[in-house]
């Protein structure tokens, strides 16, 4: 099933993405992210990003977001995890 994981980077919070984002992507190709990239704010900078998993129930998309290395890193301010339906693309 699919999930999108959507998140929010802690205010002033760049250094840490910038610092972690090839774990991360390492992470995104190891783990068979469907769908993968970063949410921009009016700077253009990174703040926050969306991810598309295919995994088995809600329980193991948890389970993916917990092993990201972002959230190792302590970077979101917020992970809202919600189930998704491809209907074009």
């Amino acid at each position: 099933m699919l999930y999108a994981v959507m998140t929010r980077d802690k205010p002033d919070h760049l250094e840490v993405r910038l610092a972690t984002r090839q774990a991360h992507i390492e992470y995104l190709k190891a783990t068979g992210a469907v769908l993968a990239g970063p949410f921009l704010n009016d700077s253009g900078d990174m703040d926050g990003g969306l991810v598309v998993v295919d995994v088995e129930d809600r329980a193991a998309a948890e389970a993916w977001a917990t092993e990201d290395p972002y959230t190792k890193a302590d970077l979101f301010e917020s992970v809202t995890i919600r189930a998704w339906k491809r209907v074009i693309g």
